[in-house]
This record gives C-alpha cells, structure tokens and sequence, in this order.
C-alpha cells in the first residue's frame, strides 16, 4: 500500500464496531526517541529492496499504531514476528542453490534475476535489523448508542444485570 494512512483508514471504515484489524506485514524498524530517520544505509537497502520487489515505501511498526490511534482503533497491541520469518530467507536461498534452479533463473528473465537478487537484501535487511516483520492489531470502538441498543435488545442493564421486558 503506497498510501499507509489511507490504507488503515480503508480498514476502520469497514470493520465493524467492535470488530478488530489485524496487520502482519514487512516494516522498518521503529525509530529510537529523538533519532529523525533511518541511516543513509538503511534507507539504501530499503530503496534496492523496493526496486527490486516493485514495493512502496516502507513503514514501521510504530507507524502503524500510530495511525490506528488517530482512527479511533482502541485496545492495539503489537509483536514482532521478525525471528520468525527472518529464517525464511535463509531457507529460500538453500534451496534455490541447485543446477535445475539457477538455469530456470537464467533462462527467467532479469525482472526475476532482480527479485532473487534481493532475496539476499531481505536477508541483510534481517540481519542487521532495519527490517522487521511486524504484527498489529485493534478493536474498532463501538459507537455508545450502538452498544446501549444491543445491550437493550439482549435484555440487560449496563451494569450486567438482567432487564425484565
């Protein structure tokens, strides 16, 4: 999504109240308090990283929530599954380190060469830490009149008791 804020904007408009968002996604990693922006080197690998996968730019975790808070998204939480998928990389490399696989890459094309060539940026990316694989959930807040009327068609009190009608 080249547009980030209108992307989680998209989402709150849609999800129900009450509902939750779920983002799993390749962001950068957050920035330190204080710190204006990522190094000239890590911005580096993140421009050969979007050439290469035809990609927008990036964001961070921190970035996300942040636009959940501005869209009224309550009860956000996040991890980082980095240590999780950063192993994949590895794995796709050793796998593609076979005759069968390199003549299918020669014979591919260079869009393709372009992206197994960033295979190995994504890797460095992990390695180093500029690239995280971040997770981020919401709950979309019920609007007040919505959760009283429930709470009147279910037959209770919003103190929990029962409403006899």
């Amino acid at each position: 999504m080249p547009d980030k804020s209108k992307f989680v904007s998209e989402l709150m408009r849609v999800v129900a109240p009450g509902g939750r968002v779920l983002i799993v996604t390749w962001c950068h990693r957050d920035l330190e308090p204080g710190e204006p922006s990522l190094s000239k080197k890590e911005e580096k690998i993140l421009a050969k990283i979007n050439r290469a996968y035809y990609l927008p730019k990036w964001c961070s975790v921190d970035d996300y929530v942040k636009l959940l808070e501005k869209e009224g998204g309550v009860d956000i939480k996040r991890e980082d599954w980095s240590y999780i998928i950063a192993p994949f990389w590895k794995a796709v490399i050793k796998s593609s380190l076979n005759l069968k696989s390199v003549v299918g890459l020669l014979k591919s094309g260079f869009s393709t060469m372009r992206g197994a060539y960033a295979i190995f940026l994504m890797l460095q990316g992990f390695d180093t830490g500029v690239i995280k694989f971040g997770l981020i959930t919401c709950t979309k807040k019920e609007d007040s009149s919505e959760s009283s009327d429930k709470e009147l068609q279910l037959g209770r009190t919003a103190e929990g008791g029962t409403v006899v009608l």
